[in-house]
């Protein structure tokens, strides 16, 4: 079986950080859904290789059986044996997909054709989010709105009069009559209001009798 031109491109994976190596690190990509072919050493045990299934069952993911041993795959690896192995690169994986196939069509022919449909809607995602994202880069932006101008005014034939302020009944000469409580006492019987000295204040002393300068009063000066 001729391995040149397989295992090296496990040796590129590898280096490219795009390969775990071991049960537990294939399980936990499977799991996480970064795992795209399961490899499985030929001389693997049956255990192994139910845990292999079960392993692409979780990560919805293809698993093959390599046509080399373990202690092949782990010199290629750096390692002194493999026998569980996933690459976790789409392309990788077609790629070695197709070189399995190229080796035994029979074997894995079907795999290689899953694979290839596998990489080309990947590719297609990967073509439709640069270009979503080059939309978002290079899209043209609405145009700011601009701010309102001034509403426009009515024409003055159109335009509603001032409100008139309403006028109170002024009184004879032009004053305002008092609508106060104590108007009727304070007025005097000719209609205006009694006010002191300058038109101030009423004088609330106008009709008191005048009291006499002197000792005493004048009521006790009547008395004698």
């Amino acid at each position: 079986m001729d391995s040149h031109n397989i295992l090296p491109l496990l040796g590129l994976a590898l280096r490219g950080g795009n390969l775990a190596v071991g049960e537990e690190p294939v399980e936990a990509a499977a799991r996480a859904k970064d795992a795209r072919v399961l490899l499985l050493a030929s001389d693997a045990a049956e255990n192994t290789r139910r845990r292999v299934e079960h392993f692409a069952e979780a990560g919805q993911c293809l698993w093959l059986r390599l046509p080399f041993p373990k202690a092949e795959l782990g010199r290629a690896l750096g390692r002194t044996a493999v026998a569980v192995a996933a690459v976790t690169d789409t392309g990788l994986a077609n790629a070695l997909a197709k070189k399995l196939a190229a080796l035994d069509p029979g074997l894995y022919g079907e795999a290689a054709q899953r694979m290839e449909r596998k990489a080309q809607r990947a590719a297609q995602r990967r073509a439709e989010q640069r270009a979503h994202t080059k939309n978002l880069r290079s899209g043209t932006r609405k145009p700011k709105k601009s701010p309102p101008g001034p509403a426009a005014k009515d024409p003055p034939s159109l335009s509603r009069p001032p409100a008139a302020r309403p006028r109170t009944a002024q009184g004879p000469g032009g004053a305002r009559p008092n609508k106060g409580p104590g108007a009727s006492r304070l007025r005097s019987p000719g209609g205006s209001r009694s006010r002191g000295p300058g038109g101030g204040r009423p004088n609330p002393y106008a009709h008191s009798r005048p009291v006499k300068k002197g000792k005493g009063s004048f009521r006790r000066r009547e008395d004698t």
